[in-house]
């Protein structure tokens, strides 16, 4: 019987930035489904975000990886961690020992569900206080705020990030608005 090793985490970073997102999962790379239309919407998001965010933490996107209590890396597509998270108000030039404070996937219809549950409760465990799933299709955002409350919110209501970011709120339809 041959046994594959797990891939370590100075593997992982010498990944090919090749334009694909990948996570390590299980000791295995993976690749997340993404798209240029994802990172408009990651752009958007970082837009709305940063007059809420200057001075209180930072905002990353895919590219960023964050250290789940149990070793998998995972990878929002945008997310929002509060300063005082890291050592120093500094953020690492590594991955993050916890899940960011707002965990924000944005669902393409090729992701599984049993998958998006799994980094649901990996959030949570590590340390998230919210988290967003973003249907673009169907324009429109399902906010956690444990891996078992949710609220659905549709394009014409209005949304907001609670204690994280203070003042901000939105449409949900403002999050989709690509032009």
């Amino acid at each position: 019987m041959i046994t594959q090793s797990r891939m370590t985490e100075e593997e992982f970073m010498r990944l090919p930035h090749d334009g694909r997102k990948w996570e390590l999962v299980d000791g295995e790379a993976r690749e997340v489904p993404t798209s240029i239309t994802d990172d408009m919407i990651v752009m958007n998001l970082g837009a709305m975000f940063k007059p809420y965010a200057q001075g209180r933490g930072y905002l990353t996107a895919s590219q960023a990886g964050f250290r789940m209590m149990n070793g998998n890396v995972r990878c929002p597509d945008a997310a929002f961690t509060r300063k005082e998270r890291f050592p120093g108000g500094k953020p690492p030039n590594t991955f993050a020992d916890f899940a960011a404070d707002l965990c924000i996937e944005i669902i393409s219809p090729s992701e599984e569900p049993a998958e998006m549950r799994q980094k649901l409760i990996e959030y949570f465990s590590s340390g998230a206080q919210q988290v967003w799933h973003l249907f673009p299709e169907a324009r429109r955002v399902l906010i956690y705020t444990s891996p078992l409350e949710s609220q659905s919110y549709e394009a014409d209501d209005e949304m907001n990030a609670g204690d994280l970011l203070p003042g901000f709120h939105c449409r949900v339809s403002e999050l989709f608005e690509l032009e």
